[in-house]
């Protein structure tokens, strides 16, 4: 792996990528709380299949990119640093793949900058309008309510998560071991999780009123063991795509997909990135 820094403003985002310089490429985006570091076995996977694979961590996650005011994460930023970095990447076209948070601002991205993507691939998390009307029916505000928790009362949020040495962080994670271990590493950093928290913070219920239809290729890929995201939100999700779409349903796994099932979202990604060639002059 390649270790960057893209400036942006006054933010700095470090990053990583791998595969030929002159590749296709694809851009990843990480979730909460964790970091470019998900992406470790698609990178890999892609790198072998000849694409340039690109991850970095986001605002509030590179410790030169951490805002102190909650309306700078709101999601028109956060799309703007996406933008920034695949403009530093060269590319004005490029394969995007988000992960929970990721994918969320990958949807708005693919949503507001059509023709910047050539395809979409969102994990976990569907489509931002169908996410909130499945907020309105169904266990989907169950579900989604420690979001409440983190908007409306962060520093109790911030200290209860990073307790004993982030044990409440650990536990969310699950088994993911090692790893785990770099992202509480990661949140106690000075102003890392308070940044984290900031997305949640900024995200309003009228963020998606002018969002349109994803007409990229899009691949949504859901699994039916996550805790945070429900069968209402996950099949409505293809009614705010107008192109290709394809929906992949992983039997018997939690929310931490990128890791917890590696191989098969390796299998998924080379094949919906091949499903969608582009001639060698346009990479």
């Amino acid at each position: 792996m390649e270790s960057f820094e893209v400036t942006a403003g006054d933010l700095t985002f470090r990053g990583v990528a791998t595969g030929p310089v002159d590749g296709r490429l694809v851009l990843f985006l990480h979730g909460f709380p964790q970091s470019s570091l998900e992406w470790r076995a698609q990178m890999a996977a892609l790198a072998d299949a000849g694409y340039r694979a690109v991850a970095f961590d986001q605002r509030g996650y590179s410790p030169r990119a951490r805002p102190g005011d909650v309306e700078s994460y709101g999601v028109v930023h956060l799309v703007a640093d996406v933008l920034a970095v695949a403009d530093d990447m060269g590319g004005h076209q490029f394969d995007l793949v988000g992960h929970d948070w990721g994918a969320a601002v990958a949807w708005h991205l693919a949503g507001r900058y059509p023709r910047r993507v050539r395809t979409l691939t969102a994990v976990s998390v569907p489509h931002p309008k169908s996410f909130r009307a499945a907020m309105a029916k169904g266990d989907q505000a169950e579900r989604s309510a420690y979001m409440l928790w983190f908007r409306t009362k962060p520093d109790e949020a911030e200290e209860m998560l990073l307790a004993d040495d982030g044990t409440l962080l650990r536990t969310m994670f699950g088994e993911l071991g090692a790893s785990a271990d770099d992202y509480v590493r990661l949140m106690q950093e000075p102003g890392a999780l308070r940044g984290a928290l900031s997305w949640y913070r900024a995200m309003g219920p009228d963020d998606v009123n002018d969002l349109g239809p994803v007409t990229a290729p899009t691949m949504f890929v859901w699994s039916d063991g996550d805790p945070a995201i429900g069968a209402d939100a996950a099949h409505a999700c293809e009614e705010h795509v107008d192109g290709p779409f394809r929906f992949e349903v992983l039997e018997g796994v939690d929310h931490w997909i990128p890791e917890k099932a590696a191989d098969q979202l390796n299998r998924l990604l080379l094949s919906h990135l091949g499903a969608n060639q582009i001639p060698p002059n346009q990479v």
